[in-house]
């Protein structure tokens, strides 16, 4: 295995992902159970995707088998769970191209060199996205400046009076982590409904965070070197309050950008790659599960990213070899089964 980027370009694979965030890193295990050849590429420079580059000290609450658990550790699982097999990590590069050549195999072109692979799987999360931003006066002046949008390390809040603003997911997940250690935590919402999970709405309103909503909307930010004063507002009753801020998160929604994928032959439906139910594309060898694909009751989760990673797998095992099943059987006999061929393997490579 290598973490470096270094590889044989010549080299083919059976699979390589395109990514290499927490579904990609499931994939990769089923696909070493499937005795497959694996390679992943991920323009960031380690594993984990939007977990590890935006917020590895979040809990994450809906994995199957975790009460909660660290967007970090579960990477980490994920990592040393896929990396239980001989597979191949090419990080820090960009793929910009994707083409199938005339001997059947798919050509990927990054930034850096040439990759050649049997099929692909495409695990790019959201694509490349970058946070909403609010028309407050203030605002961009004091990004990085106690503005936030994303908490990579708990530490930076301790013991500081924090607004935080927004009413889905990441929002209420921000203000159950912080309140443990906050000095204070407010959360405002304009709207009368959320996009968070209820659980998270119910925990956040029986905590000690000071939750306003509906209608308040973050009016004004005020700070020299560093914010100290936010300044919110009621926008039905026109009621309005200063509050003495240490910092301030907004997490309002993503611009999402699919970038080069875009320009692949995919069919694009909803700024998504559509998929069929085996997570085929319209491409011939070149499947994607994660949130970055769309099919009718698409779930952005990293649950359901996790089973449709494993389709996607187990129909390339197919697809690059028809006589495969389908479906790969209990993975603990698998499991026993792929450990004692890799161990001979290792010993008759080193009889060499």
């Amino acid at each position: 295995m290598s973490d470096n980027g270094q590889n044989n370009q010549s080299e083919v694979v059976d699979i390589t992902f395109v990514g290499a965030g927490p579904v990609a890193l499931y994939g990769m295990y089923y696909a070493g159970l499937r005795m497959m050849s694996v390679k992943a590429i991920d323009m960031l420079g380690d594993v984990g995707g939007g977990l590890m580059a935006l917020y590895p000290e979040k809990y994450i609450y809906d994995v199957a088998g975790f009460p909660k658990v660290l967007a970090k550790d579960l990477v980490r699982f994920l990592k040393e769970q896929a990396t239980q097999y001989p597979h191949t990590f090419a990080l820090g590069e960009k793929v910009i191209e994707l083409q199938s050549t005339d001997d059947d195999l798919i050509k990927l072109t990054t930034d850096k060199q040439e990759h050649l692979s049997r099929s692909v799987v495409i695990c790019a999360g959201l694509g490349a996205y970058v946070p909403k931003k609010l028309d407050v006066p203030n605002l961009e002046e004091l990004e990085g400046r106690g503005v936030y949008y994303f908490c990579r390390r708990l530490e930076d809040f301790r013991d500081k009076n924090i607004l935080v603003v927004g009413g889905g997911d990441a929002a209420f997940d921000y203000s159950m982590m912080l309140g443990p250690i906050a000095h204070s935590v407010t959360h405002i919402h304009r709207n009368d409904f959320f996009a968070a999970h209820e659980d998270s709405v119910l925990k956040v309103k029986n905590s000690d965070t000071r939750l306003l909503f509906p209608f308040w909307e973050l009016k004004r930010l005020e700070g020299d070197d560093w914010v100290d004063h936010a300044t919110i507002v009621n926008s039905q009753s026109g009621e309005e309050e200063r509050l003495n801020v240490d910092a301030v998160v907004l997490n309002i929604g993503f611009l999402t950008n699919l970038g080069p994928i875009a320009d692949w032959g995919l069919n694009i439906e909803k700024n998504s790659i559509a998929v069929d139910s085996r997570m085929r594309t319209n491409i011939e060898g070149i499947f994607a599960a994660g949130d970055i694909i769309t099919y009718d009751g698409k779930l952005k989760l990293i649950s359901t990213g996790c089973g449709e990673v494993a389709i996607a797998v187990n129909n390339a095992k197919n697809f690059i070899d028809p006589k495969a099943k389908v479906s790969p059987g209990h993975s603990t006999d698998k499991h026993e089964m792929v450990q004692r061929k890799l161990a001979r393997k290792k010993r008759e490579e080193d009889k060499k």
